[in-house]
């Protein structure tokens, strides 16, 4: 048997989501995030289809080569930049922009020869992961404004709690961050997805859109649609059997659900070798016949379980939607305790991908 699970890409709902990020800034230019193989959409497919972005950022060099090597023209962003000197021969072959966040790397640029190159200077206003100290940031930037292998310096923060829109620390963040306005830089950038949509004191020369790119929202105990996003990614499989078991009767391992009367169980070919979340618990929906449908028992690495007794004409073959359209990726990711970033990441290269325009 063929495997049915696949995921569908909506490339046209990726376009829509880049627009309603540019309605959002129009004064800003896009540096459209796609690390992370395009938060699991495809990298060079997510690119080839935002071909109207101002720039990509991602998190390596392999990322950034296979952009090249695909033959995006675009301004490529290193989001963690570089560690070792013999990496700059990659970024000076490739025309990569890294960002600086370590004294360290000034340390290699200042004493490693090579073509002047355009960079992003990294400040940590609170995230507390990467970035230059607010108070360091004058004394690092002219170091790196007198090092012949700086052509131009770019400004970036990176905000922690942008995605609770009662939470003030963004504002702190921002605060932090304009402290620094005299400063001779080229451009600046501070709002993610959630700036842009959240935080309108965020929004400066560029602007760094990720997960709402492919329809997901940034913010808590919210979905896509509430901000006018078009889900890309609709993970899909099929019934492989519809059975009937009699009451009390455990389904899947562990019996951990059990039947609570005689009923239809339709079985799908889709489980956590193909990147859906073992741990959700039963009555997580899915679409079935466009019908919400709740799974029962464990999800296995291969299938899972739903009760089937509202739908008491399923057939074997009949489609089963995971997430996407019509069921939000964000309702499921809180089911399993997690967030919707993970979900799109980790669906399986067993699981066949399909690009269209609709």
């Amino acid at each position: 048997m063929t495997r049915a699970t696949r995921a569908t890409i909506n490339l046209r709902a990726l376009q829509h989501n880049l627009t309603i990020a540019r309605q959002h800034a129009p004064g800003s230019r896009l540096m459209a995030i796609i690390k992370a193989n395009g938060y699991g959409h495809g990298m060079v497919e997510v690119a080839q289809a935002l071909d109207d972005a101002d720039a990509f950022g991602v998190a390596s060099i392999d990322e950034a080569i296979s952009l090249r090597e695909a033959g995006i023209p675009q301004a490529v962003v290193l989001l963690e930049g570089f560690v070792r000197a013999d990496e700059l021969r990659l970024i000076d072959g490739y025309q990569l922009q890294p960002v600086i966040h370590h004294p360290d790397q000034i340390a290699i640029l200042e004493q490693t020869p090579g073509p002047a190159l355009d960079l992003w200077l990294k400040v940590d206003t609170g995230m507390h992961r990467l970035g230059i100290a607010p108070q360091e940031t004058p004394a690092m930037l002219t170091r790196l404004l007198n090092c012949p292998r700086v052509a131009s310096v770019r400004l970036m923060t990176h905000l922690a709690n942008a995605d609770d829109r009662e939470d003030d620390y963004t504002l702190e963040q921002i605060r932090r961050f304009e402290t620094l306005d005299d400063l001779s830089v080229t451009a600046r950038s501070i709002a993610n997805s959630a700036g842009l949509l959240g935080w309108s004191q965020s929004k400066s020369d560029w602007a760094r859109p990720g997960i709402m790119l492919y329809g997901a929202s940034p913010f808590i105990n919210s979905v896509g649609e509430q901000q006018d996003l078009q889900p890309v990614m609709t993970l899909r499989s099929q019934l492989i059997a519809v059975n009937r078991h009699g009451t009390g009767e455990p389904i899947g391992y562990g019996g951990s659900w059990r039947c609570p009367e005689a009923m239809p169980v339709g079985v799908v070919a889709i489980g956590y070798g193909d990147g859906y979340p073992r741990h959700v618990p039963s009555g997580t929906p899915v679409l079935l016949g466009g019908k919400r449908v709740p799974i029962v028992g464990r999800v296995s690495m291969d299938m899972l379980c739903l009760d089937l007794r509202e739908c008491p004409d399923a057939t074997i073959g009949d489609e089963v939607i995971l997430w996407g359209e019509g069921l939000p990726v964000e309702e499921i990711a809180t089911a399993a305790g997690t967030i919707a970033y993970e979900l799109l990441c980790k669906v399986t290269s067993r699981v066949d991908f399909e690009y269209v325009h609709h």
